[in-house]
């Protein structure tokens, strides 16, 4: 893995980068190269963190931080509590 981090500290840190940039949206190929990660971990981290719902893929297959109850959507319009 890159940088040494392990694969939890990966989840970590990227989630934490999508909370603090909620209108970042990037594919695999991007996530790659901006964080340094090989394909396999890369790869493992995204599916997790869809797994989680903490990104959602788009139909343009990106990853975009997913819609909560408290985060404001891409817009700046807060999604209904339902």
């Amino acid at each position: 893995m890159s940088f040494e981090l392990g694969f939890a500290e990966w989840l970590t840190r990227i989630e934490r980068e999508y909370r603090e940039m909620p209108g970042l949206i990037l594919t695999e190929r991007q996530m790659r190269r901006l964080w340094s990660l090989d394909e396999g971990t890369c790869a493992n981290v995204v599916r997790r963190l869809v797994a989680q719902g903490v990104l959602r893929e788009t139909p343009q297959h990106t990853y975009a931080i997913a819609a909560s109850r408290d985060q404001p959507t891409a817009r700046g319009v807060r999604r209904p509590i339902r």
